[in-house]
């Protein structure tokens, strides 16, 4: 059944390794319409700090499911799934190839197997646990945790202040932990069969290289700019998830007062560099025999080459 389904392109990867012009540069080859697999594009204004394309690309190369939600509205894996498969349907119903791209492999996960159906967030249950870590600090909360869902204890780490709130917040909501909700079947309704294409660092060191250089040049573009309006606003704050974003974080707090300017580079660079670490081992787990994997470092027309060669012998 799945050979039987038509193509949609999976264009993976780290941080910082030219996903959008390699994706581009195919749709100039095949009849492919993009669909953004990032976290942080989905926020309008978010646009320097999350390297989301400019206009011009976007003429060019238009982009969905960029600019579709407020920094104030947390947006899940849910939302993105639902929104996604609704824009994979429109754009097979064309008869052309959707080209998913970006760096946040949880969205691609849901996508691809599916969720399961948990509580949704309630503000009031959200507001006591955020006041319990308040008061009483993440290493407890993170041992009542290990006490309610030893699963989900062991899998999330002790300073994912997110994760386990939120797995806090399913226990209180339902009575049940959250590993119970993840261990249910889950009907997987993808109307495509992914192709998928990984662009990973052959040398580490030159992908740090390219990250710092990056970060350099969105100070240079008005990061600091970027995030200050959205400091300015009184309907955000550190601890939404827009705000948590790479760089966005760092820059916030620099803002605030808790670092001075070289000190926020530095941290922005680091914690870039830790996210790209994050997404190569999502990355590792995809089966060898499924993905096509090819080096960031080539030149951009030797990458389109052997893309091209890949989807010709997968039938695109």
């Amino acid at each position: 059944m799945q050979n039987t389904l038509p193509p949609a392109i999976f264009l993976m990867g780290p941080t910082a390794t030219g996903k959008t012009d390699l994706a581009i540069a195919l749709c100039n080859e095949r009849p492919c319409d993009i669909i953004s697999v990032d976290s942080v594009m989905v926020y309008q204004g978010m646009d320097i700090g999350s390297a989301k394309p400019d206009a011009t690309t976007l003429a060019v190369a238009p982009h969905r499911l960029i600019d579709i939600c407020d920094p104030a509205d947390p947006f899940s894996a849910a939302q993105f799934r639902q929104r996604a498969l609704a824009e994979i349907n429109e754009i097979l119903a064309r008869d052309r190839i959707p080209l998913l791209v970006g760096g946040t492999m949880l969205y691609f996960r849901a996508l691809e197997q599916g969720l399961s159906v948990l509580p949704s967030s309630d503000p009031v249950v959200r507001v006591r646990l955020e006041a319990e870590l308040d008061k009483q600090g993440l290493v407890y909360l993170h041992a009542r945790l290990a006490q309610v869902d030893p699963e989900a204890a062991a899998r999330i780490h002790r300073n994912d202040r997110q994760r386990i709130l939120r797995a806090l917040e399913v226990f209180e909501l339902s009575g049940q932990s959250m590993s119970t909700f993840l261990q249910q079947d889950i009907d997987n309704d993808l109307p495509c069969r992914p192709i998928k294409i990984v662009l990973a660092p052959m040398d580490r060191a030159m992908l740090h290289r390219r990250i710092a250089q990056r970060f350099q040049l969105m100070l240079e573009q008005g990061l600091m700019a970027e995030v200050e309006a959205l400091y300015q606003r009184d309907d955000l704050y550190a601890d939404l998830p827009a705000m948590r974003a790479v760089g966005y974080r760092q820059a916030w707090a620099y803002l605030d007062g808790q670092w001075d300017y070289d000190t926020m580079v530095e941290k922005g660079i680091i914690a870039t560099r830790q996210f790209a670490k994050r997404q190569l081992t999502w990355l590792k787990h995809e089966p060898e025999e499924a993905v096509f994997r090819l080096s960031f470092e080539e030149k951009p027309e030797q990458m389109l080459t052997q893309v091209l060669k890949y989807l010709a012998a997968s039938a695109i």
